[in-house]
């Protein structure tokens, strides 16, 4: 048996389906980071089994998108973290139905 463009899709289906549960049910910010994380990885790991299974004249792009997508994804992270950061000192707390920047 060899594992073939559905095993790697249906492992993304699955990591996606995690990381939106983690990053809807979770109460905290650092859960729902971890969440988005995941849901990011599993769309790089589709790109990058559709580079490996499709032909296509250019069959280095699905690395590329890949690549951006880990820029992006490192980039948030530290963005998201750093705010996270600002908002526990300001607020003392990083559960997210406590946190109303709105309110005074």
């Amino acid at each position: 048996m060899t594992v073939g463009l559905e095993h790697y899709l249906v492992v993304g289906g699955l990591l996606f389906a995690i990381g939106l549960y983690l990053a809807l049910a979770k109460r905290n910010a650092i859960g729902i980071l971890m969440g988005i994380e995941l849901m990011l990885n599993a769309v790089n790991l589709t790109l990058v089994a559709f580079s490996r299974f499709i032909v296509a004249p250019r069959p280095i792009d699905g690395q590329v998108f890949a690549v951006f997508v880990i820029t992006v994804a490192a980039a948030e992270a530290a963005v998201a973290l750093a705010l996270v950061v600002a908002i526990y000192r300001h607020r003392q707390t990083i559960d997210m139905n406590r946190i109303n920047l709105l309110r005074w």
